[in-house]
């Protein structure tokens, strides 16, 4: 004898339904969202990775911009950087001193001044106002080609010289000076990384201050016991973006140099070595191969300083 089960008492439930027009507007949703989003994929793809993906594929050619069209030579543009073009080598050696000097002058300006800034101060927000706006004009052609008339020969840095009896020649026109006035306009232009700086030093807790000096410790123990180690998030964060930048300097040396990297290449950035390349001698497919060389060169440094960052970059929740 078979039991049949009353549909009454049926223990399956059908899952409940959405309410009619629910999907429908799911998917006018999504398109609104894809609408507002356009505008950026459009720019990331048509403006940022495939002039990327292109350019790659232009630094395994002999591409000239007057030539109709590429021929592939594989890995020898990249060969001719390291072996046999000694002018590639000098921009990479400009760039490194550069970087060297300047990237940890800039941070230690910045920080000293952010110090001071942070103190009870009057005027403080028309301190910071002076102190950050030379960060907005130091990389513009104008800045940069006032700062070619003061160190040069008849400039204001000379003309104070000669005040005090001391006669010098053109500052930029001298291949041992020439980098090093470079070198104080970037210093000079530190307000951006003085700015983050001064932002991370409000956030270091007033106790942690207040108990080291009842410990005993002075100002610069207070700093290199309680402030450093509160902000290297701070320092790691400008130390990366500040060297990428350095990495990536152009326009001071262009105007100063007339864009020739003089005199005798004393500043011959990398950047300037690729703009001549490839848009003074047309040699696109090498001006390419000289970009992703240095875009391999950022990627490397950035891999391996966000490596070391656990070693020494301390956040709060740790």
């Amino acid at each position: 004898m078979t039991l049949t089960t009353p549909s009454a008492t049926r223990l399956d439930v059908e899952a409940p339904r959405p309410p009619r027009g629910t999907t429908g507007r799911r998917k006018s949703r999504g398109m609104v969202a894809f609408v507002f989003l356009a505008p950026w994929l459009i720019g990331l793809f048509g403006l940022t990775l495939g002039p990327m993906l292109y350019s790659l594929y232009l630094s395994f050619t002999d591409y000239n911009l007057l030539a109709p069209v590429a021929n592939w030579v594989g890995l020898d543009n990249y060969i001719r950087i390291f072996t046999s073009d000694s002018r590639a080598i000098a921009s990479m050696v400009v760039t490194a001193v550069y970087v060297l000097v300047a990237v940890p002058l800039i941070l230690i300006a910045s920080m000293l001044v952010a110090l001071l800034l942070n103190s009870k101060i009057g005027f403080l927000t028309g301190y910071r106002a002076l102190f950050y706006l030379p960060s907005l004009l130091g990389a513009s052609v104008a800045v940069a080609a006032l700062w070619r008339v003061i160190w040069g020969a008849d400039g204001i840095i000379n003309q104070v010289l000669l005040f005090f009896g001391i006669e010098h020649l053109s500052w930029v026109g001298s291949p041992d000076t020439a980098l090093m006035t470079i070198i104080v306009l970037a210093i000079w232009a530190f307000g951006s990384t003085m700015i983050i700086f001064l932002a991370g030093l409000r956030q270091v807790p007033g106790e942690l201050h207040e108990a080291a000096k009842v410990d005993g410790a002075g100002a610069i123990r207070r700093f290199f016991s309680v402030t450093l180690p509160m902000m290297t998030p701070i320092v790691f964060f400008n130390t990366l973006m500040v060297t990428i930048n350095a990495f990536q300097a152009f326009t001071p040396a262009y105007v100063i140099s007339g864009g020739t990297g003089g005199p005798s290449d004393s500043t011959l950035f990398y950047t300037l070595y690729l703009y001549q390349q490839g848009f003074g001698q047309l040699n696109m497919g090498y001006a390419s191969a000289l970009a992703w060389v240095l875009v391999i060169i950022l990627g490397v440094f950035t891999a391996v300083f966000f490596w070391s960052s656990k070693y020494w970059v301390h956040y709060g929740d740790k």
